[in-house]
């Protein structure tokens, strides 16, 4: 008996994030479109070596993206707002406009990007397609054909991943100044789709990968099972070609079993977060269909129990035909670094062996398929995994009893501002003298190559830690002062390297790693701490830091910048052997140390970040209140232990908030900023329902794109905010953080910014 092994999708970026630098490259004028062209040709040949180098019997085709697979699916049916349409769309400018938007005023092009939004609970960013009124779909691109193709050629047996079109449409929006819904305009995608189709038909394959993750949302069954029908029964047309229905990052729950009547040939379940449809499936999906069995984790770091997945694996195959099941990742491996091999010599012994990155995550889906065919055959590896799985259990640094015991002792008292918010507000103003309207940035500044190499020398050891000081004071000054001079009230403070890494890497319970990059979106970054066991601050992180900042500036306040508890729990990968509660309370009191120690610094203006609030917040309905309780209780926890007099801001970025916008009021913040440019000024209708007493300052340009937005356009924006906030509370500030842009636009935007407010 022999099990297909595959996976739904490998990491993009390359063990050395080798696309990140090629497409920034391209960016920059330093490289050709041709060289960017065949440098991913490259890489996507690399990733297929390496995947049959491991076991697996197929490989994903079309998983690949030089910025967003959303984006890429978009394009490829001709989804290109009409604003894009003066741009070469043949080859990658109109694309990359979307992505990031294209300022180049001397050739009189300036036009924004497309909205982005998190890919449904993960860290990952999404570009959120347009769709007009009675829009014209065509096949405009055939990347996926194209890299088919490219993987047959070869040698490999492959299959193409396609984000199929109910998806596609669920996840767009209605382009400004239609009306039509885009799930409303199916039928006339449909055809497009099966033109596609037809093509990869045409080339060879045999199997599809539909993924339509909407599966594992609340769904109206009436409309979603109809649309399901109409687009499937016409691709169950096309001769030769057999479909998996691919949906991840949750239970498919009721939708099970509708989705198992649809005219395509197998099912994926993802058995690691949605464990409890396994029995419902086994008993509802028809025999004839496969069973995709996603067993090995594609969202964390931590190795499979490759005994108790063997145990779920064989109860499948003894519910089955021979042949009907397949071994797979859970989701796609996008959201697992790349490997563990650089880590080698860096991780300690015993913590490497509880990891796995996406080439180890690979050898696991290959090593189950083997094992449920003749588990003699791979008895040592299942050997070695046992033996680690025992020792993560087992080890004496994953528990502190003080840690627990402290959390465990708190009463109500720890989750409540000692007076409300009308009372803050008023001790608030006298002891910080803001004007009205008053302007700030969400922190951070840019990191530019200068920065960068300090850094880098100074962890190589190169610099001496006073000369890193040196610097970094120096910079820090220039900046603050900059700051002063532009008119900025409240200032950012300089110095940060990653907004979670940072505070793991001060605190108790973390490891890192050297090169566990994942892609957040576009060409950027991240990589998450490990958390690995109880959480607890051994000595102030950002006490020195700050004072220093706010020496710089002789009457305007720096903001004491930290990460809420919910933020670096969603923004790391976690330890799953506890519940997420327990260890994001654990976050929170280490916070909240860090949050006294800056008021009694003199700190008047502290922020606590959590702009992974609305990320983490489960995708099916009946989960949500236990989230939110435990999310706001441990924000909470972290900002409650200052006097009247100190102001709480916190931030929230790119999600839709109107699920969460009570969640966010119990927050009990002074000042929340807010993510609103790319997003039509969506907040404002969540104001209107909702209704905010406290400080608020939605974000009046978009600090993804490299534009520089005008005076007219923000005064436009910030005229339309004071309809529905009172002007004594509204702030004036950018989106987000300006780590990721250069010091030439961001003077200017923000330059343009003061002139608004």
């Amino acid at each position: 008996m022999s099990i297909k092994s595959t996976v739904l999708g490998f990491p993009r970026m390359g063990s050395d994030r080798q696309l990140k630098k090629l497409v920034e490259k391209f960016w920059a004028g330093k490289a050709t479109e041709q060289e960017l062209v065949e440098g991913s040709k490259q890489l996507r040949a690399d990733h297929w070596a390496l995947q049959k180098q491991h076991g697996l019997t197929e490989v994903p085709a079309g998983d690949f993206s030089y910025y967003d697979h959303v984006l890429d699916a978009a394009f490829a049916v001709g989804i290109i707002p009409e604003r894009y349409q003066q741009l070469d769309t043949a080859g990658t400018q109109a694309y990359f406009a979307m992505a990031r938007g294209l300022q180049n005023k001397s050739i009189g092009i300036d036009v924004p990007s497309l909205e982005m939004k998190k890919w449904f609970d993960t860290n990952y960013h999404f570009m959120v397609p347009e769709v007009a009124d009675n829009q014209k779909f065509v096949l405009h691109s055939t990347k996926v054909v194209d890299e088919f193709k490219e993987a047959r050629a070869l040698g490999y047996t492959a299959r193409p991943v396609v984000l199929g079109p109910v998806s596609l449409l669920a996840l767009s929006k209605t382009a400004k100044g239609s009306s039509t819904k885009p799930l409303e305009q199916l039928a006339s995608l449909v055809p497009v789709y099966v033109e596609l189709l037809g093509q990869l038909a045409a080339a060879g394959a045999e199997w599809v990968q539909m993924d339509e993750p909407v599966l594992a949302l609340d769904l109206d069954a009436a409309v979603y099972k109809a649309a399901f029908e109409q687009a499937y029964s016409e691709f169950a047309k096309i001769d030769g070609l057999k479909y998996l229905l691919t949906s991840y990052f949750n239970r498919l729950g009721e939708n099970l079993a509708w989705a198992a009547t649809l005219p395509v040939h197998g099912i994926h379940l993802d058995l690691v977060r949605g464990s409890d449809d396994l029995d419902t499936a086994l008993a509802t999906i028809p025999e004839d269909k496969i069973i995709s069995a996603g067993l090995i984790n594609g969202r964390n770091i931590w190795k499979a129990n490759l005994g108790q997945q063997l145990a779920v694996l064989n109860k499948i195959i003894s519910a089955r035909a021979p042949g009907r099941v397949w071994v797979s990742s859970s989701c796609s491996l996008l959201h697992s670094p790349h490997s563990l091999q650089p880590e080698v010599g860096h991780l300690d012994e015993e913590t490497l062996g509880w990891l796995s990155f996406a080439e180890e995550k690979v050898e696991e889906v290959a090593t189950l398929a083997a094992a449920a065919a003749d588990p003699t055959t791979v008895q040592a590896k299942l050997q070695v995994n046992a033996a680690n799985v025992a020792s993560r259990k087992s080890s004496e640094r994953i528990t502190r009893p003080a840690v627990q015991q402290r959390l465990a002792a708190l009463d109500r008292s720890f989750y409540t501002r000692k007076a409300p918010f009308t009372e803050r507000q008023t001790l608030q103003r006298a002891a910080l003298k803001l004007p009205l309207f008053p302007t700030t940035t969400i922190g951070s500044f840019p990191q530019t190559a200068e920065v960068r190499k300090a850094r880098a020398q100074f962890r190589k050891g190169a610099l001496a830690e006073a000369e890193y000081t040196e610097y970094l004071e120096a910079e820090t000054r220039k900046c603050i002062e900059w700051q002063d001079q532009i008119g900025l009230d409240v200032h950012g403070e300089f110095e940060r390297t990653d907004m979670v890494e940072f505070f793991g890497e001060n605190l108790e319970g973390f490891v890192f790693t050297k090169k566990g990059w994942v892609q957040s979106y576009g060409s950027r970054c991240v990589k998450p701490p490990v958390i690995f066991g109880d959480v607890s601050r051994p000595k102030a992180m950002t006490v020195d830091v700050a004072k220093f900042a706010q020496s710089c500036s002789a009457n305007k306040p720096v903001k004491g910048m930290l990460t809420g508890p919910v933020t670096i729990l969603k923004w790391s990968f976690v330890r799953d052997d506890q519940p997420l509660s327990q260890t994001a309370g654990q976050i929170a009191l280490a916070i909240r140390d860090e949050v006294v120690d800056l008021e009694a610094a003199g700190i008047k203006v502290i922020q606590v970040d959590e702009p992974a609030i609305r990320e983490g917040l489960p995708l099916r309905k009946a989960d949500y209140a236990a989230y939110l309780e435990w999310s706001v209780d441990v924000f909470r926890l972290a900002t409650t232990g200052v006097t009247n007099q100190t102001q709480i801001h916190t931030h929230f970025c790119y999600s839709d908030f109107n699920e969460i916008f009570t969640a966010i009021q119990n927050l009990d913040a002074d000042v929340i900023t807010i993510e609103n440019s790319k997003s039509d000024l969506k907040l404002l209708g969540a104001l209107e329902t909702h209704g905010y007493a406290a400080e608020i300052g939605p974000g009046l340009y978009d600090i993804h794109s490299p534009r520089v937005p005008s005076v007219e356009e923000m005064t436009a924006r910030f005229a339309a905010l004071q309809k529905y906030i009172p002007a004594e509370n509204l702030w004036a500030n950018p989106d987000c953080g300006l780590k990721t842009r250069g010091w030439p636009e961001v003077k200017e935007s923000l330059e343009n910014l003061v002139a608004v407010a």
